[in-house]
């Protein structure tokens, strides 16, 4: 025989269960989110509006990063926590001179280092976002380019997983393309400011290395090159030193500006010093400007 229950006694189960499914739920919601996707992963096609918020959610940053990219084989995210908010309009490349993808990241988890990026790009070409391409992060450190200062305040930073004594692979550099490209035609960032971390911090860094292929990202519309069968000799009225200033190099120390010039464009010989060929290499590059 079956007892009448009261209607109380069935309201309270019911809340007990819709409390314990909604602490599960908030468990899991609390738990890290790391996106990785391989070739064939299957994705649930969504419509995703343009945000109000400059922080967005992991599942977010997903999304909008494969609608705008399509779906590639190899994106994961990873949180860095050094960071600020701010508008990008330069793009600094850098390599890791670390490891492993796996130790860079660690680098950029730990208080601390005080030092992040918004991508990490694996020798595989595995692409991890580290923080929404609107905040501000730690990568350039003490820097300038032109009259600009803070470049933290105005570019995304993207490392690419190298000790700096290794040529870039292949599946490395398509990936960064894929992210340049995307990066590009978002923000609407100009040819010429897509530039190295050496560029900006000549006295102390050499990153990328000799290795990187400027010319063929160049031939893509991300950075600036030489006209190679055009090249002539600059007036005697050139000066190399404005020439320098003019592109964006800061000179306070001008050995090292020509050295971070000369790894960039001339490669195979990087002296503090500006042979002929090198001022018709720059004359034709400042002529761009």
């Amino acid at each position: 025989m079956f007892r009448p229950v009261s209607v109380g006694i069935v309201f309270a189960v019911l809340m007990s269960l819709a409390s314990c499914k909604s602490k599960g739920q908030a468990a899991a919601m609390a738990k890290p989110l790391v996106a990785s996707f391989l070739p064939g992963a299957a994705l649930e096609e969504k419509v995703v509006v343009k945000p109000d918020t400059n922080q967005l959610t992991p599942q977010e940053r997903k999304v909008i990063f494969l609608q705008k990219t399509g779906e590639h084989p190899y994106w994961r995210q990873a949180e860095a926590i050094h960071y600020d908010v701010r508008k990008p309009n330069f793009v600094i490349i850098h390599h890791t001179a670390q490891d492993s993808v796996g130790q860079t990241i660690k680098t950029f988890q730990i208080p601390r280092t005080k030092v992040s990026s918004h991508y990490v790009i694996g020798r595989n070409g595995e692409i991890i976002q580290m923080l929404n391409d609107y905040v501000r992060s730690w990568h350039a450190g003490v820097a300038k380019w032109g009259t600009i200062v803070d470049m933290n305040s105005c570019s995304i930073g993207i490392e690419l997983d190298n000790n700096g004594r290794e040529p870039f692979p292949d599946a490395q550099i398509n990936s960064l393309i894929t992210v340049l490209d995307t990066l590009k035609s978002r923000y609407l960032i100009p040819d010429n400011n897509f530039i190295g971390h050496a560029d900006i911090a000549p006295a102390r860094k050499n990153d990328p290395s000799v290795f990187f292929p400027w010319k063929k990202l160049a031939e893509k519309g991300f950075g600036i090159w030489y006209d190679e069968g055009q090249l002539v000799a600059p007036p005697d009225s050139f000066n190399a030193i404005d020439a320098l200033k003019i592109i964006g190099y800061d000179t306070s120390n001008l050995k090292a500006a020509i050295v971070a010039f000369k790894r960039k464009f001339i490669v195979r010989d990087t002296t503090p010093e500006l042979t002929v060929y090198d001022k018709s290499v720059l004359y034709n590059i400042y002529k761009k400007y």
